[in-house]
């Protein structure tokens, strides 16, 4: 039986090392430095071409209701399969909590003229850019902008 150690597994040179190790404290020395001076490195807002304001409202059967704020009236309600919307409403939700505030005042759903969508909380100054998730999970807060909102009574509805 031999009782003799393994091979030590071959390593990457020191100098290798070094450069990586630099190469990593540069980046994130470079980050901090961007963090920390408070310049904003994302692309300026294009011109809003559309707004919305929106309350979710929780519904009992799980579903969350999506009201006009400007009218009152319901948009759609969303159901389970809306994991996206449901996630972003309920990370602006939380920051509203920490804050101490309620849910009373509506999001602003924007469609710039770019084509990029951002979902604002002026409550807390919160702010997703949607674009950021992809098209399909910014497509479905698209659909709540351009959704026309469901006549109040048949009595009540009228034409455009």
């Amino acid at each position: 039986m031999n009782n003799s150690l393994p091979a030590p597994a071959e390593t990457l040179p020191r100098g290798v090392l070094l450069s990586i190790a630099a190469l990593v404290a540069v980046t994130f020395a470079a980050v901090a430095l961007v963090r920390w001076s408070g310049v904003d490195i994302r692309m300026p807002d294009a011109q809003a071409a559309q707004t919305r304001a929106l309350q979710f409202i929780d519904r009992p059967d799980g579903g969350i209701s999506v009201v006009d704020a400007d009218n009152g009236r319901e948009v759609t309600t969303l159901h389970g399969e809306n994991g996206f919307v449901r996630g972003a409403l309920r990370a602006l939700a939380r920051e509203r909590r920490m804050r101490g505030l309620d849910g009373s005042q509506p999001f602003m759903l924007i469609g710039r003229a770019d084509g990029r969508l951002t979902l604002d909380d002026p409550a807390t100054g919160q702010r997703i850019d949607l674009e950021s998730f992809g098209p399909m999970h910014a497509g479905r807060f698209a659909q709540l902008l351009r959704a026309h909102p469901a006549p109040a009574s048949p009595a009540s509805a009228t034409t455009r």
